[in-house]
């Protein structure tokens, strides 16, 4: 079995039970799993792959919990430059339809690059718009390409506008397909065994692109193959609207009659919620995936996040589509989390009862507390870990998975920020990666992905990318 050991590092971060954070650390693996971790002296000596980690953090590698991979070939598109999300979707869904299953792959390819390179090792993608022959499995093959720990989604839309809905009646699909489709998905690939390299999850888009009847037949499905569920809630005040005015009822309770709120369940964004909102979150298990540049971007709102945290809802970070960000930087999105929730923190009434949420002063929801850069790590890491239903990831610690990134403490951006390495990472400029390892494979050397030549996707996706804009 191949093993790795990594050596010497200044600084390791475990996110351990005890968030341990170890000086002039190691860590050994054998066949993607973690099996020591401590001093140099007390591990093993000889391995196939060591890596020299002296002058580097190491951190736990980033889970995000919610992307749009496809949507790298629209970044930038000067007619959703100044929009909000209804009407940015439709610049876009009917360029996102044109999609081949070659551009797919390309996409995805350039986007997981991406990621990698900013410390993410495990993806959660929702894809929800299938033509042109696209599927999928298109996505899946060029994970498996990359190296990157994978959770696909066989998302949907099946409400046009002819329907009342918001996206093109040519953008959707046929119900009964898409559960035809999503039961072959899952039985062909989702893996749920410890170390799993891929899963599957079910996702109806929103509340706005689908039907009640494929919500809940999307829901019974996943539960019948005990796969997890997601969908976007209570991104914009646009949605909510829609839900009062076709369904007479806000998104949450919405859900709730769908049989949504349950703890296999994360919503995306989840930014427009009340006090009782968020402890019906809490009460039932739902997770949120929290997507702070996109939520900026598109003027959507600011999440309450810390608001979630103290009810103990499950927390994790997420990218969101590269047309609505328009990057793939998890550590930036970590520094996002953490300054974002700081200027909540400044918009809010400065004493008595705070009228955003009508709660009383002596509620337990102490939003005045600062974000701190270890708490938005933690999101990054085992916040994401534990949305996506998995205790395999999100620590380095025996028994996990070998998921990890190193970042050079060296250079000129932390010169002057060492007393605190740790913080260093969010409060100073974010850094590409020296090494991304997942599974215990090296995929990041240097800021750059070792297992695809990225030189001739760049250029392909350039060339996809331009057809799709119109040039």
């Amino acid at each position: 079995m191949p093993t790795l050991l990594a050596k010497n590092a200044t600084m390791l971060v475990t996110m351990d039970s005890q968030r341990r954070e170890l000086k002039n650390a190691s860590l050994f693996a054998r066949d993607g799993i973690i099996t020591h971790i401590g001093a140099l002296a007390e591990l093993p000596q000889t391995a196939d792959v060591v890596l020299n980690l002296d002058g580097q953090i190491v951190l736990p590698g980033f889970i995000n919990t919610h992307h749009h991979l496809d949507q790298t070939l629209t970044r930038n598109l000067p007619a959703a430059q100044n929009n909000n999300l209804f009407p940015w979707l439709q610049v876009h869904y009917r360029l996102w339809a044109k999609r081949t299953p070659a551009a797919t792959r390309n996409s995805t390819l350039i986007g997981l690059a991406e990621l990698a390179a900013s410390g993410c090792t495990t993806v959660f993608d929702h894809s929800y718009l299938f033509q042109s022959g696209t599927r999928v499995d298109d996505q899946i093959a060029a994970a498996q390409e990359i190296g990157v720990r994978f959770h696909a989604c066989r998302g949907s839309m099946s409400l046009g506008e002819s329907q009342g809905g918001l996206p093109p009646d040519d953008c959707v699909e046929d119900e009964d397909f898409i559960l035809q489709d999503s039961r072959r998905v899952i039985e062909t690939y989702h893996n749920a065994s410890h170390g799993s390299m891929l899963q599957i999850v079910l996702g109806p888009c929103s509340p706005f692109s689908v039907t009640t009847t494929l919500m809940k037949e999307s829901a019974k499905l996943a539960r019948a193959y005990n796969v997890r569920l997601h969908t976007h809630l209570c991104e914009t005040l646009d949605e909510e609207r829609f839900t009062l005015e076709k369904y007479r009822l806000r998104p949450v309770a919405f859900m709730e009659t769908l049989d949504w709120l349950s703890d296999d369940v994360w919503f995306a964004h989840a930014v427009h919620v009340d006090a009782d909102e968020i402890r019906q979150f809490a009460q039932s298990g739902v997770g949120v995936a929290h997507c702070p540049s996109s939520n900026m971007r598109l003027a959507s709102g600011i999440a309450p996040v810390k608001e979630y945290l103290a009810t103990g809802v499950q927390v994790g970070l997420g990218v969101d589509g590269s047309a609505s960000n328009d990057g793939n930087h998890m550590l930036l999105e970590a520094r996002q989390a953490m300054l974002l929730a700081r200027l909540k923190l400044g918009l809010l009434p400065p004493e008595g009862p705070r009228k955003l949420f009508l709660l009383s002063q002596s509620d337990p929801l102490r939003a005045h507390e600062w974000m701190t850069a270890r708490e938005a790590l933690e999101i990054a890491t085992l916040g994401g870990a534990r949305v996506l239903g998995r205790d395999d990831i999100g620590a380095l610690e025996v028994g996990k998975c070998a998921d990890f990134f190193t970042i050079d403490l060296n250079t000129v951006d932390y010169a002057g920020a060492l007393n605190d390495p740790v913080a260093a990472t969010l409060f100073c400029a974010p850094q590409k990666a020296k090494y991304t390892v997942i599974n215990g494979r090296i995929v990041v050397e240097d800021g750059r992905v070792v297992t695809v030549d990225m030189q001739p996707v760049i250029q392909a996706h350039n060339r996809f990318s331009l057809m799709l804009g119109g040039n």
